[in-house]
């Protein structure tokens, strides 16, 4: 968990910072991922980042 949040912070802090891309994995099982399912998101998470990003987005428009 400590894993995503941090990944969340990052993908919300690059953004702001004027990032031009992000890359972000998301798995529909994370707990049961092959690999990296620790810092993988769920679809779910995904969609919440992804509105996140798209606020900060619009408001650091230049």
């Amino acid at each position: 968990m400590v894993c995503k949040q941090i990944s969340n912070r990052k993908a919300m802090a690059a953004t702001a910072s004027g990032a031009d891309g992000l890359m972000i994995e998301v798995h529909n099982d994370p707990k049961n991922a092959l690999c990296d399912g620790a810092q993988s998101l769920t679809p779910a998470e995904f969609d919440d980042v992804a509105k996140s990003v798209e606020k900060i987005r619009e408001v650091t428009a230049l």
